[in-house]
């Protein structure tokens, strides 16, 4: 016993929460929230205007945000960090070939995600022209319950992960067609996981549908997942899944157990 607390109080020696909190700090700036002050930042990360302050004028000072007097903001060399990912890893090397060919056979926009947290982040992407009110690219995030890609990598997790995911996310509607309503959700899962792909119809936003399968990785499991999204009206729901999908299926078995 005195072992495993010492073995324990070993591995809370080695966790640095001041690196904790900035990276907190750096999480706040979003899409929706560009632009913080100081006391933004406090609320949204939970710690104190004074470590707010620090943490923001150390970024400042290292050239990771911009101050403008009353807003601060991130600033370009912030990319260096997603960038260290993006460069570390083959991962996206690998799938970009792929999206490519799913783009040239369908005329739609395709894109390779993983699960993060709650959301869903992209890690690759060929886009034939913008459909979203967004601009997506890699790195964006969205929330992975009215994705197809997030339906695509939760349909394929266990029982207990999806129930403790369900305990904390809150199903907010996007639009009307948002399934808001958590065994409505389960049952949706339970039938992505058995059809093998994902499809929401304007749950995300109007005018946007999309289609996704999973990515079975070389440890069986899945947290990576391919889409096509298209507008609404140009293209119909058949043809999501007539014409769509077998290029995903394609592409998702040509990948399969390589990743």
């Amino acid at each position: 016993m005195a072992q495993e607390i010492d073995s324990q109080s070993g591995e809370d020696r080695d966790f640095v929460a001041s690196l904790e909190k900035g990276l907190l700090v750096i999480e706040a700036f979003d899409a929706n929230r560009p632009r913080l002050t100081l006391s933004d930042v406090a609320k949204i990360t939970g710690i104190t205007r004074a470590a707010a302050r620090r943490y923001l004028r150390t970024l400042t000072r290292l050239n990771y945000a911009d101050f403008d007097g009353r807003y601060f903001s991130l600033s370009p060399r912030i990319l260096r960090l997603g960038y260290a990912y993006l460069s570390s890893t083959a991962l996206a090397t690998r799938l970009q070939p792929f999206l490519e060919r799913i783009s040239e056979e369908t005329g739609e926009s395709s894109s390779a995600a993983i699960l993060d947290g709650d959301d869903i982040v992209y890690i690759a992407r060929s886009a034939t022209r913008r459909i979203m009110s967004i601009g997506l690219g890699v790195g964006s995030r969205l929330p992975a319950y009215c994705t197809s890609l997030g339906r695509a990598i939760l349909a394929h997790q266990p029982p207990e992960t999806i129930e403790d995911y369900l305990e904390r996310v809150r199903l907010e509607p996007r639009t009307p067609k948002t399934i808001t309503d958590k065994n409505e959700f389960r049952a949706v899962l339970e039938t992505t996981r058995q059809k093998g792909y994902a499809f929401v119809d304007e749950e995300l936003e109007f005018g946007l549908r999309s289609i996704a399968v999973p990515l079975v990785q070389k440890n069986g499991q899945v947290t990576i997942a391919l889409n096509i999204s298209a507008q609404v009206a140009r293209v119909p729901a058949s043809e999501m899944e007539e014409r769509f999908l077998p290029s995903l299926r394609s592409a998702s078995e040509a990948l399969r157990y390589t990743l």
